[in-house]
């Protein structure tokens, strides 16, 4: 499993690596909230664990512009905070479970075990468009049977378009489901776009993605495809 550390005492999270990377886990370190927002975003992680206290943004502003962007990564948030006020507004805030500190590693290891293993029997559903799959359980991509590997951010835009296939998705709308109203720049969905379908068009014989120039995006099958316009 790939684990975020966002954790700001260099000691502390080095342990936490440490231990997690002997027990077979592949983790990453962020020492701050905006270190950790853009990870979080733009790669895959199984588990995140999320320090309250943190410089540039805390972990409960954290979990919440994760989850009001639809990323349900099951979140530890660690804190120094015990009492249930400040429980109860990690777990509004949109946390998993709650650790205070300090904690033992054996503790932190078996919670994040277990959201990780959660998180991966949680949903089976495939969304298909084609020979095309994006499993909503694991984020697994295939198409034709082959695995894709595509980031954070294009598994975001992928799932759009399929929820939405046959029918158009506006550059405006895929713009506002992925980063809502903090876009990056004018040209970063392009940039993914042109990712994407690298990933997912160019090595096959048959392309799914189009672009309706002026309007947005689209995936459909060979049969209801129409021709594209750049």
């Amino acid at each position: 499993m790939r684990i975020l550390v966002v954790e700001d005492n260099l000691d502390i999270a080095a342990n936490i690596m440490d231990f997690l990377e002997a027990s077979g886990y592949s983790p990453d370190h962020a020492p701050d909230g905006i270190c950790g927002m853009h990870l979080a975003l733009t790669q895959h992680f199984d588990v995140i664990v999320l320090d309250l206290m943190l410089p540039g943004m805390d972990g409960l502003t954290l979990c919440s512009h994760l989850r009001e962007r639809g990323d349900n990564t099951p979140i530890l948030m660690l804190t120094a905070r015990d009492t249930l006020p400040d429980k109860v507004a990690g777990f509004d805030a949109g946390t998993d479970d709650y650790l205070v500190k300090p904690f033992a590693l054996k503790e932190l290891f078996v919670r994040v075990r277990a959201l990780g293993q959660r998180n991966r029997g949680s949903s089976g559903q495939v969304l298909r468009v084609a020979d095309l799959e994006l499993n909503l359980g694991t984020f697994e991509v295939t198409r034709a049977g082959h695995p894709l590997e595509l980031n954070k951010v294009g598994i975001r835009i992928l799932r759009c378009l399929m929820e939405a296939s046959p029918n158009v998705v506006t550059r405006d709308e895929l713009t506002w489901q992925i980063w809502q109203d903090q876009p990056p720049g004018s040209d970063a969905l392009r940039s993914h776009i042109y990712h994407l379908r690298q990933v997912v068009d160019k090595p096959f014989p048959s392309h799914l993605l189009q672009t309706l120039r002026g309007v947005g995006y689209r995936l459909v099958s060979s049969h209801e495809s129409h021709p594209r316009s750049f």
